[in-house]
């Protein structure tokens, strides 16, 4: 079995080649359970283990486990670490044990610039980062190879963090750290919040026509992003249902509110992918895609590696 490195996660998954697989894959379809989550009360905060298998019906087999720790931000530590077992699908053998931090960024990220590639105006420059962890830099460089960025706004509750980021990717985009969030919320085509927030960032009042809202940070019922308003102000889209319906604070919460319906929500990711489903509607259309992150995607990203890694 090979141990594959989170430096050859990084060096074989390509933006383009993973956002093809993980298009063909959501309309292919896999088998995926539902996640297994479990909350883990340890002696300086709350945890999570993830536990996310899934198989190809003749094909690979995989699964995925996770240790979520919120409060590793404050040793300056990554809050989300794991594992991949990739295992052939003949007779079960396994193949690769895959750093699966960085498959999961990667990954994450991409599923975000393929609901993107669908739902956020074609001619979207100007793309606002909320949230300044690690998988911050990944959405800047997953969007970027679908829309024609130019121009990156980055908030943060940490400046330094927020700076850092701008600096890195000044070279390549015009880069600024925002303060005032609503203002930067309306100057943004596509807003990507990758937070682990349990209250409000965005509000549905600072919204501007055509925005694409991109939800990929809270992954809990008890996290959310948005406030009701932005999801009744925009057209709804999940990367699945049974995740959303499970997992998705900023939707379960809304429902709660009495703003938003489960029935409201227009379509799941592979319904827009396959055509089944219409995505944007008009360029005027605010578009919100809700992400809590599906086995298929991890399994996916799995096989791209398998397949890229040199002999």
């Amino acid at each position: 079995m090979r141990v594959v490195s989170a430096e050859e996660v990084a060096h074989t998954l390509k933006w383009d080649g993973l956002i093809k697989r993980l298009h063909t894959t959501f309309v292919n379809g896999v088998e995926s359970p539902p996640r297994h989550h479990h909350a883990m009360h340890r002696p300086d905060g709350e945890a999570t283990m993830l536990l996310m298998p899934a198989w190809e019906a003749a094909g690979y087999i995989g699964v995925k486990m996770v240790n979520v720790f919120p409060q590793n931000a404050d040793y300056g530590i990554p809050a989300i670490s794991g594992l991949y077992l990739l295992s052939e699908g003949k007779y079960g053998q396994p193949l690769a044990c895959i750093d699966g931090s960085e498959l999961t960024r990667r990954r994450t990220a991409a599923a975000s610039a393929l609901a993107a590639q669908a739902l956020a105006n074609e001619n979207a420059e100007t793309l606002l980062v909320v949230g300044t962890g690690k998988l911050a830099p990944m959405v800047i460089e997953a969007h970027a190879s679908v829309r024609p960025i130019k121009r990156v706004l980055i908030w943060g509750r940490n400046p330094g963090k927020a700076t850092a980021i701008a600096d890195e990717y000044a070279d390549r985009f015009e880069t600024s750290v925002v303060e005032e969030l609503a203002e930067a919320v309306a100057e943004a085509d596509i807003i990507s919040c990758v937070t682990l927030s349990t209250e409000p960032l965005i509000k549905g009042e600072w919204l501007t026509s055509g925005t694409h809202l991109d939800l990929i940070g809270a992954f809990r019922p008890q996290m959310r992003e948005t406030d009701a308003e932005c999801l009744h102000r925009a057209d709804v889209f999940v990367d699945t249902y049974a995740g959303a319906k499970g997992e998705a604070g900023d939707i379960l919460q809304a429902i709660d509110e009495g703003v938003f319906r489960f029935e409201d929500i227009k379509a799941e990711l592979a319904e827009v992918l396959s055509g089944e489903k219409t995505g944007r509607a008009s360029e005027d259309t605010i578009t919100l895609f809700k992400s809590v992150g599906a086995s298929l995607e991890d399994l996916a990203a799995a096989i791209e590696v398998w397949e890229a890694l040199p002999a």
